[in-house]
């Protein structure tokens, strides 16, 4: 029998004490958001701390500005396997509305579902149920020869509320976490429960305010409509011009560092189980937008977009105001893939915007930030393998996917450690994360802790 072979087979065995682990996890009500369960956060840290300590690997609680991180080490049995670092949060959002839980949120159940046994608890898909996926993998490790990479834990209490500690702690300890050759994280999605899926791309975020200012004051229209200048109408022009009548945005130098998919990749997606028709007509919709001969998916996952988020400007009250506004004002996003680079998408959007005022037409800017896109390359090992013991684990094909938003500690990664992240979850849309029953699919625990003892595995061979 292989090692990796005993691996599963412990796994097998010992999945009602992992699950019974996952429950005394649940147990601890560690809100991040609510000042009122900070000491549950550190109980949260401390627990699991002592479950790294207990496999004999190195452990500490730290303390930060906010909710304590958790950072522990573990040695491979060869010294030259590779090193990883694995990712997970510990906090979770609050349960309220209490009375829409069929149970106590903190009082974990496994309970029949329409689709198998189900964990319901509050945390209990996002994201401790997936964090102990990997932890369990491990445990089966140690018990048969030890660990075949060198691993990093990293376990933090601020998920939820924006990972503000996050960036200080990494560029504090950047030495000693800069070590890994990849981050690990468990956070997203399968593509759904019987197909495995690894994200692979996140589109960046650029975002601006505009306000267009004309006249000094609000006037009367009556009075003074016709020759004098209205920005609502120079703030319409501007956003018709935005896009061209296929749907392409024409701000220039716009698709500058855009790749076209890879043919396998792009088969793939055209290969899935997802019905464009189904999918808008939940958004009481018949027909697609933005690009045109851009299916669906490729639009969300791997094309850029460029949206009006809000417009303000002039009376929006009840009733009517003949009114001539002295200004109007939007605030734009830009979705952005492949090398992108923020800071020139904004300078070609805010020269757009200036070469389309009239005279006595003023602008004014503000920026909300802008971040770039974050590529796993298509053609890397790590991902390849990780591939391979996915499919092997699910028997279907890993779909490599794309995440249409934005996971802020994969960009802090690349950003602060430059570390490049695999994203494995397993996770369903169904799993009402954030919202009360929230459950975890027994299936996706049991297989997880198997698919990662494989990815472990692949890594290192």
């Amino acid at each position: 029998m292989t090692t990796i072979d005993a691996v599963l087979n412990s796994i097998d065995a010992n999945l009602e004490a992992a699950r019974a682990r996952l429950f005394d996890l649940l147990r601890i009500p560690s809100v991040s958001t609510d000042p009122a369960f900070t000491q549950h956060c550190q109980t949260a840290a401390d627990w699991l701390a002592q479950q790294l300590v207990s496999l004999g690997y190195t452990a500490d609680v730290r303390a930060t500005p906010g909710h304590p991180i958790v950072v522990g080490h573990a040695r491979a049995k060869r010294k030259d396997a590779p090193h990883v670092l694995f990712y997970g949060h510990y906090d979770v959002q609050p349960p309220d509305p209490l009375d829409l839980w069929e149970a106590a949120p903190f009082d974990p159940r496994l309970i029949q579902g329409k689709d198998g046994l189900e964990i319901v608890a509050r945390g209990a898909s996002d994201d401790k149920g997936q964090l102990m996926t990997f932890l369990e993998a491990c445990r089966a490790f140690e018990a048969n020869g030890g660990l075949p990479c060198h691993v990093t834990f990293l376990f933090e209490g601020e998920e939820e509320t924006g990972s503000p500690s996050l960036p200080g702690f990494l560029a504090a300890n950047r030495e000693e976490l800069s070590q890994p050759d990849l981050a690990l994280i468990c956070d997203t999605s399968m593509w759904n429960a019987q197909t495995p899926a690894i994200t692979v791309m996140l589109r960046g975020l650029a975002q601006e305010e505009v306000i267009i200012r004309g006249p000094s004051h609000d006037l009367h229209s009556g009075m003074f409509g016709g020759p004098v200048l209205n920005p609502i109408h120079v703030l319409s022009k501007i956003i018709g011009d935005l896009h061209d009548d296929t749907g392409r945005v024409t701000l220039p130098g716009f698709y500058d560092g855009v790749p076209e998919l890879p043919q396998d990749v792009a088969d793939q997606w055209r290969s899935l189980e997802f019905d464009e028709e189904e999918f808008l007509s939940a958004l009481g919709l018949t027909q697609p937008g933005g690009e045109a001969g851009r299916g669906v998916i490729e639009q969300i996952w791997a094309r850029p977009t460029c949206d009006v988020n809000g417009v303000v400007g002039g009376y929006t009250g009840k009733g009517s105001k003949t009114v001539l506004p002295a200004q109007a004002s939007a605030k734009f996003s830009f979705r952005l893939v492949g090398s992108q680079d923020p800071k020139a998408v904004m300078e070609s959007f805010r020269a757009f915007v200036r070469a389309r005022l009239p005279a006595d037409a003023k602008v004014e800017f503000l920026a909300h930030g802008a971040s770039g896109a974050l590529q796993l390359p298509f053609g890397s090992e790590a991902l390849a393998r990780a591939r391979r013991a996915l499919t092997a684990e699910w028997n279907k094909e890993a779909v490599l996917a794309g995440c249409g938003g934005s996971i802020p500690i994969v960009g802090a990664f690349k950003r602060d450690l430059n570390m490049d992240a695999l994203m494995i979850g397993f996770a369903l849309d169904d799993d009402r994360i954030h919202s009360p029953n929230e459950k975890y699919s027994y299936t996706s625990f049991h297989k997880g802790t198997r698919s990662w003892a494989r990815v472990l595995d692949a890594l290192s061979a």
